[in-house]
């Protein structure tokens, strides 16, 4: 026969793995949504590293002001190039299609 206490010893480390296991999960859970929303659909385009995406944001405030300004526009931002202004424009332009 099987005592209660170990009935009850058993239960509860049962419980405490499931408790891990869910503590587990949500974590990764949270931090994969995390890095999700912190990431940019800029950081998709060719040449664009996180300098140039901050500089985007802080002159264009979000991603429709920057679709609609032109390469010279874009490329009047710090730290980008007409080269990566054309990029830019290019994957808003193939994005739309």
């Amino acid at each position: 026969l099987v005592s209660k206490l170990l009935v009850v010893y058993l239960l509860k480390l049962l419980i405490r793995i499931r408790d891990e296991a869910h503590r587990f999960a949500i974590t990764f859970h949270r931090n994969l949504r995390t890095k999700h929303m912190t990431e940019s659909v800029l950081s998709k385009i060719k040449g664009l590293g996180k300098v140039k995406i901050r500089n985007l944001i802080i002159k264009y405030k979000n991603i429709d002001n920057i679709k609609s300004a032109t390469v010279d526009d874009i490329a009047e931002t710090q730290s980008v190039s007409y080269v990566d202004a054309e990029n830019i424009k290019k994957f808003f332009d193939t994005e739309n299609k």
